[in-house]
């Protein structure tokens, strides 16, 4: 019965203060016609999104830590959580903080689903929402873990499974471009290369010598948060600014080298290091790498990326003597040119990019 599934999730909720439902105290009457579902975006103590079946007049939930898989050869953990009341279908607020479950609840798509099994194990159901659709399985492992699959081939057929091991492109040093029209130049900033891959919320931060360098920059992770489901993998320049608001490189050494999470928890308050991206490399399944520089930058820049510690570097095409001589101006230690209609060449060194002291 919908009253008695509930019981557990009133025991965890404070209805005086959070605004969610809390569902009706009776289960007297016919129950709700099944059939409708939610994903909920959840920016808990860790973002995750929030699946929900209309089943026997509650919302049967799981937490899904990577989102819905677009992609049948990527199941992803889904964590059987408390029933929910059918008013959950429509909720989206900010859960206070100290509650259950704290932090800000979004609908991320919703509509209905054919269910074509459903037991203690396994879950079969045909989802028909504006983001969600197709064939997917949810079946149980161990406890409260289980795992959820698409049946169907994916709903874009032409995409591909997030690239691994890539590693930044680097530049050569060189002397400034005679044709300045056929190149794009950005500051450079004499900070720590890296390759920021995002997928499911998360973020993994990759430097030039394959090492993964994350841990050491938490502040980062909330780029993971901004970009959700988003799957994309962007070259980018990690500073940490001095007191004059320079790049420090002493500061950036003492935030790589931090062992201790204490240490790298106080070093990210107090030294903070931001991501300035330069590229794209992959997006939503495609790989942008060998597209010419100038689609990639026009489709980064619709990224609109934007955050306390991400920006997008400014770009200045065919501008190359004035950025140089404003560098200058600003102690800053280089520019990097790009030519428009290069690749990028993940891992090598290639003339097509070159930096250029001061």
């Amino acid at each position: 019965m919908a009253g008695d599934r509930l019981e557990r999730y009133r025991q965890l909720r404070d209805f005086e203060r959070t605004s969610e439902p809390a569902g009706a105290t009776t289960t007297d009457g016919e129950p709700a016609p099944s059939g409708r579902f939610v994903v909920q975006e959840h920016h808990a103590t860790s973002l995750h999104w929030d699946l929900r079946l209309e089943h026997d007049g509650a919302l049967a939930s799981w937490a899904v830590p990577k989102g819905i898989p677009p992609d049948p050869r990527q199941d992803h953990l889904a964590v059987r959580t408390e029933d929910h009341p059918l008013e959950y279908l429509d909720f989206a607020g900010d859960i206070p903080e100290g509650s259950y479950g704290s932090g800000r609840m979004s609908i991320w798509d919703r509509g209905t689903y054919d269910c074509r099994k459903w037991d203690e194990r396994e879950v079969l159901v045909t989802f028909h929402g504006q983001r969600v659709s197709g064939r997917y399985a949810l079946f149980r492992t161990k406890d409260r873990n289980w795992m959820i699959h698409r049946m169907d081939p994916p709903a874009d057929p032409e995409r591909q499974p997030m690239p691994r091991g890539l590693r930044p492109m680097q530049p050569v040093p060189g002397p400034l471009p005679t044709d300045e029209q056929g190149w794009a130049f950005q500051p450079a900033w004499g900070g720590l290369r890296v390759l920021a891959a995002c997928q499911g919320g998360r973020v993994e931060l990759t430097d030039a010598g394959g090492a993964e360098v994350t841990g050491a920059f938490p502040e980062v992770r909330a780029l993971g948060e901004a970009l959700g489901t988003t799957e994309v993998i962007l070259d980018g320049e990690l500073v940490v600014a001095g007191p004059d608001g320079r790049p420090d490189a002493e500061r950036l050494a003492r935030r790589r080298a931090a062992r201790s999470p204490a240490v790298t928890r106080r070093l990210s308050s107090a030294t903070p290091a931001v991501l300035l991206v330069g590229d794209l490399v992959w997006l939503e399944g495609r790989p942008f790498a060998p597209l010419p520089y100038r689609e990639r930058r026009a489709r980064l820049e619709e990224l609109g990326l934007g955050g306390p510690s991400w920006q997008v570097n400014p770009d200045h095409p065919g501008e190359g003597s004035a950025l140089l001589t404003a560098t200058r101006a600003q102690g800053l230690p280089a520019i990097l040119a790009k030519r428009l209609d290069s690749p990028y060449l993940p891992g090598e060194t290639s003339p097509h990019w070159v930096v250029v002291a001061v």
